[in-house]
């Protein structure tokens, strides 16, 4: 095998699988998490405020109900997805330590099985090995990452980011039926607000489909389903209430 051959060969393996880290699936997973938070904060709130004006045709009560449920929803969203993530990266800084101390531990039991893996992946034994010996040469502690663990050493999420993003996601998706509701009048609130969400859940339904490369129609429709559904459940909850109230 030639050296331009073993290095293109070396290249190839390398890269080998799902791409990690920081390039373009990386921005697609955080535009999928973006949308399914704005979807939260639109479904959510719309559940909430229809509920309320269920009950009353308060635009103040309807605004401050619907602006406690964006910062509540909000706040719980960036908690959750922070504690998450950052349990996430403590594994996989736990996993690369252990994997650190193998390599210095036990380097030639390392390089076994850095052969092992790329045999698995469809190379001969003899390639497999030389690919092993390049990339350890090179950076073993890169290379077991990457091939035994699937975590890219230089990429490892952040968990104020995550939490950042889920915050404002959900609160842009959460603006939206609040406004719908408490902007027009009182008859037709109800009404613009299920346009409104309507709307707004197709299009991020028809996105996360594009990003999770599933069928539009069948994911918008059953986003669409799910909202229409919360939001009659707590309208009709809403009538009972304020009717027992009143």
């Amino acid at each position: 095998m030639s050296e331009q051959t073993l290095d293109r060969t070396v290249a190839a393996a390398a890269h080998t699988g799902e791409p990690h880290g920081g390039g373009h699936s990386g921005r697609a997973n955080w535009l999928r998490a973006g949308v399914l938070g704005a979807n939260d904060g639109i479904v959510s709130t719309a559940a909430l405020v229809v509920g309320v004006a269920g009950a009353t045709t308060s635009t103040m009560a309807i605004l401050a109900a619907g602006t406690a449920g964006v910062v509540a929803g909000a706040v719980s969203m960036a908690l959750g997805e922070y504690v998450s993530v950052s349990t996430q990266r403590d594994t996989e800084r736990s996993l690369l330590a252990h994997e650190r101390r193998e390599l210095e531990e036990f380097p030639e039991q390392e390089l076994e099985e850095l052969t092992t893996l790329y045999r698995a992946k469809g190379l001969s034994e003899a390639t497999a090995r030389l690919v092993a010996q390049e990339l350890t040469a090179k950076d073993a502690f890169a290379a077991h990452a990457e091939a035994e663990l699937h975590i890219d050493p230089e990429a490892l999420t952040d968990p104020w980011q995550a939490a950042g993003a889920s915050a404002v996601s959900f609160t842009i998706g959460a603006l939206l039926p609040l406004l719908a509701m408490v902007l027009p009048p009182p008859g037709s609130r109800i009404a613009v607000t299920v346009v409104a969400v309507v709307l707004a859940l197709a299009v991020t339904g028809a996105v996360s489909a594009r990003l999770g490369s599933a069928a539009v129609g069948r994911a918008v429709s059953r986003l669409v389903a799910g909202g229409l559904l919360a939001m009659a459940v707590t309208y009709g909850i809403g009538q009972l209430v304020g009717t027992a109230l009143g």
